[in-house]
């Protein structure tokens, strides 16, 4: 991209000149002019934000999928974006995981309904890109986006985050677990619930990850936090529910392992039923990760696609995670840049010592353990 910088650069150079010598405009020989949406990797090949803009507005429709409203500020931020830019975004199997977004690229590749962009767990993002899926694109503030959180070729890209927690009902559970092993006492037989199952989804995939560090385990070697889950299932603690308000609030998952983004939300969400709900960064098992932004290859609205990814990454998308309780991937830089807002940011729990990511090679052996271990370790 850099090249095509020094190139324009020049060209603008040359036409001044010309116009100087009261010549007409020029195009310089060789200097690349706007290329169709489906081929760009940046709004200034398309001919500048504007022209990604009204491209976007003449497609009017973005496919979105596996993303549901409480989750992260996706209510804000698909409101904000159709009311901004009056494109339509459709979200297909809002209660879908990370597998599942990669099936429906793969099954629909060709038809106007395939998902344009992904919402992706770090390691199904690696996945999805060593398949070819995913179409490069640098959103504007791509250099601001800590390396480790990004794909070199920029085929992904992380957006925001959190760490994994564990919620309590104390209006249910005498005394709420602030660790993993607290999760194995037997006043918690049928209690404890997490989202998904971690060979498809993000969260429980996450919640295995720390698992395994509260247990002897390492970036390296998830398998501990498997043993964990089968011991959890062996006791009669492990809840196959899914943790989200409507279960919590009828009592049907009471203590929950989920990303602490979402645990928060429930204190709004949950407020005005009678549940008294607590969140807690586990002590013993403290494991954080991000999740990824990712554009369809063979994206059929691919213009409404780029913009997207431009409208999460920009200030506005960034701070409205945050309402959410989410961790803007971009926080920092904001916070040095003056566009972070402030009062939001100081919600968010404090986390003692600096975060710590497997790498791509640690996260592709990790799902590879869990996806040919999971099943006969814990069962479906």
């Amino acid at each position: 991209m850099a090249t095509h910088h020094r190139v324009r650069t020049g060209a603008l150079l040359c036409c001044l000149g010309l116009a100087v010598l009261g010549l007409g405009a020029c195009q310089e020989e060789g200097t690349p002019r706007p290329v169709a949406p489906s081929r760009a990797e940046s709004a200034a090949d398309v001919g500048g934000s504007a022209a990604l803009v009204k491209a976007a507005k003449r497609e009017g429709r973005l496919n979105t999928i596996a993303l549901p409203r409480q989750w992260a500020g996706y209510d804000r931020l698909i409101d904000g974006f159709e009311k901004k830019y009056g494109i339509k975004v459709v979200v297909d199997n809002p209660s879908g995981h990370s597998q599942q977004e990669i099936e429906a690229v793969q099954r629909y590749r060709g038809q106007k309904r395939a998902p344009d962009v992904l919402d992706l767990g770090d390691s199904f993002a690696q996945s999805a890109a060593r398949q070819n899926l995913l179409a490069p694109y640098r959103v504007a503030q791509f250099d601001q986006i800590p390396p480790e959180q990004k794909d070199a070729e920029a085929r992904w890209y992380n957006n925001y985050g959190g760490y994994v927690s564990i919620g309590c009902d104390a209006a249910r559970v005498k005394t709420c677990p602030d660790s993993f092993a607290n999760l194995l006492r037997p006043e918690y037989k049928g209690l404890v619930s997490m989202y998904g199952q971690p060979t498809d989804a993000g969260s429980a995939f996450a919640a295995v990850y720390a698992a395994a560090l509260a247990n002897g385990g390492s970036f390296d070697n998830i398998q501990p936090g498997i043993d964990f889950f089968a011991r959890l299932d062996k006791v009669g603690n492990y809840n196959r529910a899914d943790p989200d308000p409507v279960a919590i609030a009828k009592g049907k998952t009471p203590i929950s392992i989920e990303w602490d983004y979402l645990s928060l939300a429930h204190l709004d969400q949950l407020r005005g039923t009678g549940v008294n709900w607590r969140v807690s960064i586990p002590f013993d098992g403290s494991f954080s990760q991000y999740y990824a932004q990712a554009i369809n290859k063979d994206a059929p609205h691919p213009a409404a696609a780029r913009l997207w990814e431009e409208y999460l990454f920009s200030p506005q998308g960034q701070n409205l995670r945050l309402v959410d309780y989410a961790r803007p991937v971009l926080l920092a830089a904001m916070a040095k840049n003056g566009t972070l807002d402030k009062a939001l940011a100081a919600r968010l729990p404090t986390v003692e010592g600096t975060p710590q990511f497997p790498n791509e090679a640690q996260l592709t052996k990790a799902l590879r353990t869990v996806r040919k271990n999971w099943a006969k370790a814990v069962g479906s």
